[in-house]
């Protein structure tokens, strides 16, 4: 099949059925005409829109779950800070400062397994002040596996998008992680559906997984009609059992992406952890071949130079980050 009359098919609406099927057609096909068609199918599908994030660590470190890459782990020896939850006036003040800066959304973001209804009273409390003051700043939360009582909770103060990455591909997770599965992490995501959250669910890629593997990943999100898909890129911690894992190449991490846009050709495939590890030359081909969303922000601390070279970035790439980029 050559790369025009795959771009033309999943334009239409076809889809791939397996990862085997996937990576096939992405091998089979020279980079070029393979990432030249990404780009028709992301400009054609979802047009030139860029959806914006930034994020707050709300609550860090002293977590009980087992994942390899995490520095927030208590099984990893790192020297993460470790805090309750931040007070809210703190929390809204950064969320009102990205606002400002023209990002669309702001997630809190917390560490551990699951939040208590303690800490999820804290967490409305949090979000009803945001919203207070950023009536268009769209909310999001990652706080771990969610019951729906919990989920409508955040809803009802505001949230609109719930967070849980599945992390890895079904087949490498239980190599990454003992603590949970990722079946408890679709429940979660299937339980924010069901009361009305946008979800947002990917993973981390460069884990010491195969390519085959972040095929199959893909197609799993796929199955879970996920429509926003954070892309992070493993950046080593010391102290974590992937300290020494080699990084990706950069070309290894411009077909991943072609991977995960053609088995959702109509997502948002956000720019996460790890970008700086890349050159801008990567980082631009990227953008091309099919990231279209990003996580940036500053602190307020900092002058907002994060956010407008980003910007400038998207921008010289042909994107629109004004643009309404909302999805189901």
């Amino acid at each position: 099949m050559t790369s025009n009359i795959l771009a033309d098919k999943i334009i239409e609406g076809w889809r791939f059925e397996s990862a085997d099927e996937l990576l096939a057609a992405v091998e089979q096909l020279p980079r070029k005409e393979l990432y030249e068609a990404c780009h028709r199918i992301t400009r054609s599908l979802i047009g030139n829109g860029f959806d914006t994030c930034s994020i707050i660590n709300v609550k860090s470190g002293r977590c009980p779950e087992d994942c390899k890459w995490c520095a927030q782990s208590a099984h990893n020896r790192t020297n993460c800070d470790e805090y309750g939850i931040l007070p809210p006036e703190r929390v809204r003040e950064q969320a009102l400062h990205n606002q400002g800066q023209g990002i669309k959304r702001f997630s809190l973001v917390a560490s551990g397994r699951r939040p208590s209804p303690k800490e999820v009273d804290k967490y409305v409390e949090i979000l009803e002040g945001i919203k207070k003051e950023g009536e268009k700043l769209e909310l999001c939360a990652s706080l771990g596996l969610a019951s729906e009582e919990a989920l409508i909770r955040l809803r009802d103060a505001g949230c609109t998008t719930y967070h849980c990455n599945i992390e890895s591909a079904p087949s490498y997770f239980p190599h990454l992680c003992s603590t949970h599965t990722q079946a408890e992490k679709e429940e979660t995501l299937r339980a924010a559906r069901k009361v009305g959250l946008r979800l947002c669910s990917g993973g981390i890629v460069g884990m010491g997984e195969s390519r085959q593997q972040r095929a199959e990943m893909a197609m799993y999100i796929h199955s879970l009609g996920i429509e926003s898909i954070p892309i992070n890129i493993l950046h080593p911690i010391s102290g974590t059992p992937l300290e020494h894992q080699e990084p990706m190449e950069g070309d290894e991490v411009l077909l991943t992406i072609a991977l995960f846009r053609l088995a959702n050709p109509t997502a948002f495939l956000r720019f996460s952890g790890g970008r700086a590890l890349l050159t801008p030359e990567v980082q631009r081909k990227a953008l091309y071949i099919g990231i279209n969303a990003a996580i940036t922000g500053d602190l307020l601390t900092t002058k907002a130079s994060v956010t407008e070279q980003d910007m400038a970035l998207f921008e010289e790439m042909e994107y629109d980050t004004k643009k309404v980029t909302d999805w189901k």
